[in-house]
């Protein structure tokens, strides 16, 4: 059946020069340009429960998942984080490098937005760096007001052959590729005259999603990513922030939100059963909430899994293709197909619509929580089970506890 078109959203093209292109929203997806929030709420948890990245608050995890690594996952991720390491060093220093220009005092933000386009980001897009989301430890370190949001695609027949070693360099090698591209714009807008701090994707300073809604890049999926124009989530995000004068963009509504409860596709193909029907409200956001624990051993043991993203009709067949399709239709595109949704799950076989892998209960147990916390848990374990410690295993806690607070919880690398 046929939608009313409630308003059409123009983006430019995929690639740098390539012509705009037309989204239709319909009538019945319209709900909020950007996300529902409560700005009351989102400053409160901010304020009283300051988040933390992952790399510390599931520093326990972050190293067990190379206990369960296939032996050429493992190989990869090593070399991936050899490559990596020297791009987040730099980025890490790069806030406090001297413009190598002159100012003008002209606005920056079509400047930058060009050169960033001709690097190959395909989006783009300006706001303010909102501190209510920045990870404690990154508090100190940020220094910019302004924001420049910047998602880089990742390679399409490779993403479409999820879960699996191919998938995976797509996804590592982007940000390889990405963190050099970033260090390349942070130049150029030196060379502008202006001061630029990159967030490394490697090593972020906040969650970076909100301030991409923000800046009109996309909107918030149900499975947890960033549904982009023309690629959905099959994409590396990153920020640059900066003291350039630049003009913020304003978030658009897509029609994603509702699209999602229509669509469900990815809730419903999830092999870990870790995305949820319902939104609800999370530290002031409206979301569908991830089940952390549900999706933590299927990504770890089977490469990545993202099973989400490659169900994800708009990540398959970019937004406009599915949004007209809705508009002509009302139905969602490639929903209850083989294309859209199958899988092939290593030595679990091949998962069509309707079908999920199955998993014991004991798949589901890891870590919990900073490295020390879990060292903690299984010092208590063997407590009970075993009584007083021996000096030398005393010793030898004392010692791990020692190197965890000395490396600083961190682990290297996004997963």
């Amino acid at each position: 059946m046929e939608k009313r078109v409630d308003h059409v959203v123009t983006r430019p093209g995929r690639r740098h020069g390539d012509p705009d292109v037309q989204i239709p929203v319909a009538e019945d997806l319209t709900t909020v340009p950007g996300i529902p929030l409560r700005e009351t709420d989102l400053s409160f948890y901010s304020r009283t429960y300051p988040q933390e990245t992952q790399n510390i608050e599931k520093a326990a995890d972050r190293q067990w998942v190379w206990t369960v690594y296939s032996p050429e996952m493992s190989e990869y991720r090593k070399d991936h984080n050899d490559i990596s390491e020297p791009l987040i060093d730099a980025a890490a220093v790069s806030g406090d490098l001297e413009p190598t220009g002159t100012p003008t005092g002209e606005d920056a933000t079509e400047a930058i937005r060009r050169k960033a386009r001709e690097l190959g980001f395909g989006e783009v897009g300006f706001t303010k760096y909102d501190r209510r989301y920045t990870y404690t430890s990154k508090r100190h370190w940020t220094k910019y007001e302004h924001a420049i949001c910047l998602a880089l695609e990742q390679n399409y027949v490779q993403t479409q052959s999820l879960p699996g070693m191919d998938a995976e360099r797509a996804h590592f090698g982007t940000y390889e590729i990405e963190g050099a591209l970033l260090l390349d714009l942070a130049d150029h807008i030196r060379e502008l005259g202006y001061r630029a701090q990159v967030h490394s994707p490697n090593d972020n300073s906040a969650p970076y999603i909100p301030m991409f809604v923000a800046a009109g890049l996309g909107q918030l999926g149900a499975n947890g990513q960033l549904l982009s124009p023309h690629f959905g989530s099959r994409a590396r995000l990153a920020i640059i922030t900066t003291d350039a004068p630049v003009t913020y963009d304003q978030p658009v509504d897509y029609g994603i939100h509702q699209f999602c409860q229509v669509c469900q596709v990815c809730v419903n193909r999830c092999p870990g059963r870790a995305l949820v029907k319902e939104k609800v409200w999370w530290r002031g956001v409206e979301k569908n909430k991830l089940i952390y624990e549900r999706c933590r051993p299927v990504m770890a043991r089977y490469d990545g899994c993202a099973v989400c993203m490659k169900t994800c009709p708009i990540q398959r067949f970019g937004m406009p293709a599915v949004m007209e399709h809705y508009v002509a239709t009302g139905q969602v595109l490639g929903k209850g197909t083989h294309l859209l949704e199958g899988y092939t799950f290593m030595e679990k076989g091949y998962f069509g619509p309707g079908e999920l892998p199955l998993f014991d209960r004991n798949f589901f147990e890891i870590p919990h929580g900073r490295n020390e916390e879990w060292l903690f848990q299984q010092f208590k374990e063997k407590l009970v089970k075993e009584g007083i410690p021996s000096q030398e295993e005393l010793v030898g806690f004392a010692r791990d506890v020692k190197k965890i607070i000395d490396k600083g919880n961190s682990t290297l690398g996004d997963e």
